[in-house]
């Protein structure tokens, strides 16, 4: 049978790592091909680390959506890839590559997947981690200054000028594409189980 492509969507700060790692760590890490959208930000490296600042991020253009559907597609005919690596401190693609192979379960990750439609329509299942906007916020925050070495005022501001703005345009409309939606992101242990349930069944009939 052909793997099964899960998609798990939703906005900065919901949730959408950690309802992927419990999917990982309960499912099994090499039983799943697991893939981050946020990989596929374009290579920024010709600009100016100040030029690198001001881009949007959030908007669709920021990322090479095109290379991930190209790539998916050769994972689910059985073919191993090179994912992209993101270096988010200084906002460019590394040289480097992850090696993916092929497997049952196809787990993708990211903000915008639901938005863009030949994405989507290759998703067997889609996941929307839903989350109230102040704790997305906060989580965000915490991340971005102790991973990726951002301060303090420039989340705030970078959160103000696109993160919100392009939440609203493009993140919380994808919602309606999903299957299933998640409240309370990973700590949402029931809709985990049903999640983890369904994949083992799928892995069974493999």
């Amino acid at each position: 049978m052909p793997p099964v492509l899960i998609g798990v969507a939703g906005g900065s700060g919901s949730g959408k790592t950690t309802v992927s790692r419990a999917i990982l760590d309960q499912v099994g890490r090499d039983r799943i091909a697991y893939l981050q959208h946020d990989a596929y930000y374009r290579d920024r490296s010709h600009l100016a680390f100040e030029e690198r600042v001001q881009i949007n991020y959030d908007h669709p253009d920021s990322l090479e959506t095109d290379l991930m559907v190209e790539q998916l597609k050769e994972l689910r005919a059985g073919k191993a890839l090179q994912s992209p690596i993101y270096d988010f401190a200084r906002h460019v693609r590394k040289t480097e590559t992850r090696l993916i192979e092929p497997r049952a379960i196809i787990l993708v990750e990211g903000i915008l997947i639901f938005g863009d439609r030949p994405l989507r329509e290759m998703f067997d299942i889609k996941i929307f981690v839903d989350t109230d906007a102040d704790l997305r916020f906060i989580r965000r925050l915490q991340r971005d200054v102790a991973e990726r070495g951002r301060t303090a005022d420039s989340v705030i501001e970078q959160y103000q000028s696109t993160v919100r703005p392009m939440h609203l345009e493009f993140v919380e409309p994808s919602k309606r594409y999903a299957d299933l939606i998640i409240p309370e992101g990973g700590f949402n242990q029931i809709a985990i189980d049903m999640i983890v349930a369904r994949i083992n069944a799928v892995l069974r009939t493999n």
